[in-house]
């Protein structure tokens, strides 16, 4: 192991690449012991399949057990109990990496949770896993657990313990009400990072009319709604995502004749109403993972740079523009040099008002910016 690899695992990076290590032989799940070239201890973790070999929980030398697991547990629903706001039952309660629980994701839904398994050796532990947080998770009132595991098309989810959650479920954010389900919804349901993202546009959008592009479930055309917007229109290639924000629409008791859904292809919708003139004061764009690897990077920032471009030709002189990336193979300044360039193509000039990340329930790890995987910044065209 490199002298550099050694300081990133004593410093608490928790992902240790295959090709990094000297080869060796664990099944999925089982526990190993990390150790630099002179044999010193590093840390331990679980062994995994694919390009990440070890997911590294401690480097301190003490035994990965039960009672570890429920100290991070512990702590992990402390933090929430202190930095999630009032009127809100949809939150992140374990956040992987960023709570020292490699692979590991709940997030609480009202009464129900959703527990997501990210690798092979989280998935070896899942029976644990399950029974370790019925306790925490009932001293909240949450009364079912379902658990996600695998990836994209060859995902399950499986009732782990209590009372199967309706197709469709309506929670709280900031009392806003939003429609989900929590079987067949990406992520575990919604995106719950985008929270204080939502509530940034309900802060803004009074008088204003809305294009919520790659939409989802409509969580930013409702909180446009809630703020007085006097237009909102989701866009989703996706019939039954837009179905869940009409039916947010109406929980909020909002006005149907504010709010138009369309199913369609961002970029091809995007260069129709530049032909038409269509001009709107408010463009959200929270677009999917452009670079799901670090291989689609080049071809990311520029599915970016051009859609940048795009909305800024749809947005009315001061009109705002709320851009975010979810992709963290591509960085901060990556993704502000996207915005640059799509300012350039477009021949407009913004101002950036604000920057953030995703809030306090998914905490990152200072020794692990690839957990600083969001990025968001709200514009406006001078």
């Amino acid at each position: 192991m490199r002298k550099a690899l050694e300081r990133s695992v004593r410093a608490g990076h928790p992902w240790l690449y295959r090709d990094a290590l000297e080869p060796f032989d664990a099944q999925p799940g089982a526990v190993v012991r990390v150790t630099g070239k002179s044999g010193a201890f590093l840390g331990r973790g679980l062994a995994d399949e694919g390009p990440i070999a070890v997911r590294v929980f401690t480097t301190v030398d003490e035994a990965l057990d039960s009672a570890l697991f429920a100290r991070r547990i512990a702590a992990a629903f402390a933090l929430r109990a202190r930095v999630v706001p009032g009127d809100t039952d949809a939150y992140r309660l374990l956040h992987g990496e960023g709570d020292r629980l490699p692979g590991v994701v709940c997030d609480r839904y009202g009464a129900h949770a959703v527990l997501k398994l990210d690798g092979e050796a989280a998935c070896a532990w899942q029976p644990q896993l399950t029974e370790w947080v019925r306790g925490p998770l009932a001293e909240l009132g949450v009364e079912s657990l379902l658990v996600r595991a695998g990836r994209k098309r060859s995902q399950t989810v499986t009732l782990a313990w209590g009372t199967a959650p309706p197709p469709e479920l309506v929670v709280s954010e900031y009392g806003m009400r939003l429609s989900t389900s929590l079987w067949h919804g990406q992520k575990t349901g919604l995106f719950l990072d985008h929270r204080e993202s939502r509530r940034r546009v309900r802060e803004i959008a009074s008088g204003l009319r809305v294009l919520n592009l790659y939409g989802y479930t409509g969580g930013f055309s409702v909180a446009a709604g809630l703020g007085g917007a006097s237009h909102v229109t989701t866009v989703d290639s996706a019939a039954p995502a837009l179905a869940h924000a009409e039916h947010s629409w109406s929980h909020n008791d909002l006005p149907q004749q504010r709010h138009a859904t369309h199913a369609a292809d961002v970029p091809e919708l995007l260069s129709e109403l530049a032909s038409q003139a269509q001009r709107y004061e408010l463009v959200v764009a929270d677009p999917p993972n452009f670079a799901p690897s670090e291989s689609a990077r080049a071809a990311a920032l520029e599915s970016y740079a051009a859609l940048h471009a795009a909305v800024f030709t749809v947005l009315a002189s001061g009109g705002y523009y709320l851009a975010a990336s979810c992709s963290s193979h591509v960085s901060q300044r990556e993704f502000h040099a996207s915005l640059r360039e799509g300012e350039r193509r477009a021949r407009r000039s913004t101002q950036v008002l604000e920057r953030w990340s995703a809030p306090a329930d998914h905490p990152r790890l200072v020794a692990f910016p690839e957990g600083d995987y969001l990025k968001v910044a709200l514009m406006r065209v001078q």
